[in-house]
Order: structure tokens, then sequence, then C-alpha cells
């Protein structure tokens, strides 16, 4: 398919282009973006007219329904959802049913994808066996398999040994580790520890069950030289430790969802179900420093943390309902929505969907997240200048649960997708 883009705003957050020009696709790879050859002839025109033109959003965490959750999630209804949401690739957690810990579940889960033409998918392989914190995987198999780097999900390790044993593995082999920093005991709660969750009557996760594991996460980092990516930090603490270890000039990368940027702990109201979420949604102060974090580059990424959750689990009290929600398709509104709200410049704010993500995919994510003639056809198209309200009919999502359905704030989503190519394929056009 060859594809002409005409008359959109195209942004590239990795080169600092920002300028009105046309873009021709061929055969899966950007062709020219500007002065586009005469001899040219498109077999599918868009008019990009009042449209930004920018490369297709990278999200670096969201859970996709298979293996083992197909009644929460199924592969073509999450990867049509990141479609609609202008993500063409996605990077997905261990922890699946059977769990991502040998090649051949990989190979398989690859396969799948690739067969529905939609957004790419990138997994993350499993730390060590069935995610049990003892023993370690055949990362350098799971590597060949697809694999672009380990992590333990939502499972701690058990013994620090065992952590300190794969750090040392992976930076032998050049290898990034993927790890929530949460204590295992401390973390057993619901609710962020506070003033609400106490008068809620709801189990707490203080802020020390994320310090305590980031201080060890960073320690053995010195001690290794390994390369660690800290996923979905949460509290003002954990920004302020990962400052100080990457001006250390330690390999440190970390990431924040969505929903701790824009969320607070108030926003669980009376037991509101949507706001069941891991990690916790904390107090102001710590959205306040996260969402400063993400605008200096301490924090380096914005991820969804898509997590599809069935009507059933949710419809239970807020202790007992499972923790997660629908994002994918929110991940551009969001991060436009915060831009404006924390008065970012719009290239750091795409920027952290984009480009910073797709340097975390390795090898595997060369020319993802940028905009370059000979480059990858990742496109995401979308009108800035259109709003839009957070429904169940409006997400294609198999879950429709999310804490953007209450915005405390009564507006709407900033931003709406138009259209989405992948490989140089219109995977989605509204």
């Amino acid at each position: 398919m060859s594809i002409l883009i005409q008359n959109g705003q195209v942004i590239d957050p990795a080169s600092g282009l920002n300028q009105r020009a046309d873009v021709a696709i061929h055969k899966g790879s950007i062709l020219a973006i500007g002065q586009i050859n005469a001899d040219f002839k498109p077999t599918h025109t868009i008019d990009a007219t009042g449209c930004v033109v920018m490369p297709g959003l990278v999200d670096a965490c969201a859970r996709l329904g298979e293996p083992g959750h197909e009644h929460e999630g199924m592969l073509d209804s999450e990867l049509a959802a990141a479609v609609a949401g202008g993500v063409t690739s996605v990077v997905c957690p261990p922890d699946t049913q059977p769990v991502l810990d040998e090649p051949g579940l990989v190979e398989m889960l690859q396969f799948r994808a690739a067969r529905l033409q939609l957004s790419r998918v990138f997994p993350l392989g499993a730390l060590t066996r069935g995610l049990d914190g003892e023993a370690l995987t055949p990362m350098a198999e799971l590597t060949q398999a697809g694999c672009i780097g380990f992590s333990q999900a939502e499972h701690s390790m058990t013994h620090n040994q065992a952590l300190q044993r794969a750090m040392q593995y992976a930076a032998t082999y050049g290898y990034c580790i993927w790890l929530r920093a949460q204590d295992a005991a401390l973390g057993k709660g619901v609710a962020a520890s506070g003033p609400l969750a106490t008068r809620l009557g709801l189990s707490g996760v203080p802020v020390a069950a994320e310090t305590i594991v980031l201080h060890t996460i960073i320690d053995l980092m010195r001690a290794t030289g390994a390369r660690v990516h800290v996923c979905r930090l949460s509290s003002a603490a954990g920004v302020e430790l990962v400052r100080q270890a990457k001006a250390e000039g330690l390999a440190i990368s970390c990431d924040v969802s969505i929903h701790n940027l824009h969320f607070t702990d108030t926003d669980m109201g009376y037991f509101d179900t949507r706001a069941r979420l891991t990690p916790p949604l904390r107090q102001q102060r710590d959205r306040e420093a996260l969402s400063a974090g993400l605008a200096d580059g301490t924090i380096d990424v914005l991820v969804s943390d898509h997590t599809p959750v069935e009507g059933d689990a949710k419809a239970l009290p807020f202790a007992q309902a499972e923790a997660g929600a629908t994002a994918l398709e929110l991940l551009l509104s969001a991060t436009l929505k915060w831009a404006a709200q924390s008065q970012v410049d719009l290239m750091r704010a795409l920027q952290v969907v984009t480009s910073a993500p797709a340097a975390l995919l390795g090898t595997r994510g060369q020319g993802l997240g940028t905009l370059s003639a000979g480059g990858p056809a990742d496109i995401c198209i979308y009108k800035p200048d259109t709003s839009w309200a957070v429904t169940a009919d409006a997400l294609r999502s198999q879950s429709k649960h999310t804490p953007f359905a209450f915005d405390m704030s009564g507006s709407q989503m900033l931003g709406q997708v138009q259209a989405t190519v992948v490989a140089g394929r219109l995977a989605f056009q509204r």
C-alpha cells in the first residue's frame, strides 16, 4: 500500500521537526516528508487538514488479555483499542497465564499479534520461572524469541540474592531489567496510606513500600552495573531517589502511569472501584512531584498501564475488587491534557510517549517513535482541537472501567485520533 498524508502539521519530537508538510509512505516505510516526487502515485490519500501528524505512540506497559485472561481482554480487541488511540507499539508484561517464561510462549504471542496486523507487540520475558522470584529464566533464549527485557511484573523478588544474580547476568549480556518498586509485605494494601485510607478503613500501602525497594535496586545497580527500568513510580520520594541515581550516572530509567499523573487518593470517592489501581493513587504532593519529574526528564516515559478488568471483578467491595483500568485509548489524550494543565511544551509531552519509550525497545525498536525518510511508517494523526467524552460506547477495549470516566474537573479528553498507520498499513481510520 502507498499512502499520501496531505496538509498536516508534522511534529517529530526526536528531530524537533514542526512544520506543515505532506508525508509519502510506500512499502511500509516513509518515502519522503515535505517535497513529494511528482511520480508518486498513492493508493490511498488522507487529508490531514487541521490535524497533527506525529510518530505512532509507544506504550511501555499494556496488558493484552492473552494468554490466559481472555475473559478480560482479547488480543484483537485490545490491539484494536491501541490503534484507535494512535498506539502503534505495545510492551506487554510477562504476567500472563501461563507466564512468559518459555521461548515458545513468546513466539506464539508474537505470531498471534502479527497476524492481526494492528499494533506491534514487544513482550517482556519473565525474570524468574513462574515469576516465583527464585530460579532465573533462560534469558538468552527468551531474547532470541523476541523479548526486549525481563520483568517480575507485579511480583516481588523473594530474595535479594536472586535479584543480585539476575542483575549480574543481565549486565554481562546487556539485557535490561524492568522492575516495579514495591515491597511484597508492605505492598499488600489496597490504597495509599494516609488520612483518607484510614477514614475509609482500607489497608494502606506506605511510601516506604516503594522507597525500600528502590534503595535496594539502586545499591545493586552500583554493585553490578546493570541497566534497570523502574516501572510506574507513584511517590515524590521515589522521584527524588531516581533523580539522585541519574545524577550519579547510573543506567536507570523510569515511567509513570497516566492514572498516577492525573488522579489522587481523593478520587476514590466512596469506594469507587474504578480507582482501585496498582500502584495506588497517592496524595496531591506525590502527583505534583510526578508531574514535575516527567516534565524535567527525571521520569522518562508516560505509560497507559492498560489492565483490562471484567465487570464482575469490579462489582465487588473496594478491597476485594480487582485492580486495573482500561487505558490504551486514553494515552494520547491524557498526555495532551497533562501538557495543557502543567504548561509543558508539546514537544516534551509527545516525546514521553514516542521516542523516549522507543529507546527502551533496544535494537528491535530502531526507527520507531520518530519520523524520518526511510524509517518505518508508524504514524498517528489526531485533531488537537477536538474533545471527546470517555464512555463505554467510545471505548473499543473489551474492558470499560477507567477513572477518566469520572474526571472531577468536568472537562472532556483533549485530542481525537483520526487515523493510525502501522508499518505502512492503515490500521485505523475514524
